[in-house]
């Protein structure tokens, strides 16, 4: 399985880096960040291949490379309103493009709240067409006592919806 794992917005970028450190390593790791710090974290996350935002002729701008899912977390509401509007101006959203074309996968988790009804908007528009709309919210049944505890929550749940096996979190019972 590949998956691209991209970053856009600085608010919760640290929920990003976490999903590329918890998915297992028969997985095969693509990670697209809209900073500048794309050499650091290469080398601080281990076998991830990272790509150059404005690069967008790299490997998973294209459909004939076969990556299964992406997630986009966070994902700020400029990068979601281009995705809505079919606006691939950088290599997040032309993946993100390639990925609805190719009708895979693709997990949004918007950032930003309360959501304007521009961004809601977006967001129907998004899930209309089969994209899971995912943002980072917590629940309580499964009784989480850190920050770390809801960060896997929120991770385990979007494992869940890649069909990834994980006991990041407590299920229901």
């Amino acid at each position: 399985m590949k998956i691209v794992v991209a970053t856009s917005g600085a608010s919760g970028v640290n929920l990003g880096l976490k999903v590329l450190k918890l998915l297992p390593t028969e997985i095969e790791k693509h990670f697209i960040m809209s900073e500048n710090s794309k050499t650091v974290l290469s080398k601080e996350l281990g076998d991830i291949i990272v790509h150059e935002n404005n690069d967008i002729g790299a490997s998973v701008a294209s459909g004939s490379f076969g990556v299964d899912a992406m997630i986009i977390a966070p994902c700020s509401m400029n990068t979601l309103a281009k995705i809505a509007c079919g606006i691939s101006d950088n290599l997040v959203t032309r993946c993100a493009s390639v990925i609805i074309k190719e009708q895979k996968k693709l997990i949004l988790a918007p950032r930003e709240m309360p959501f304007s009804a521009i961004a809601l908007e977006n967001m129907q528009k998004l899930a209309s067409l089969g994209i899971i709309i995912a943002p980072p919210v917590m629940a309580y049944y499964s009784e989480q006592q850190t920050l770390d505890e809801m960060e896997n929550f929120v991770i385990g749940k979007w494992f869940d919806l890649l069909g990834i096996q994980n006991n990041l979190y407590k299920r229901w019972e």
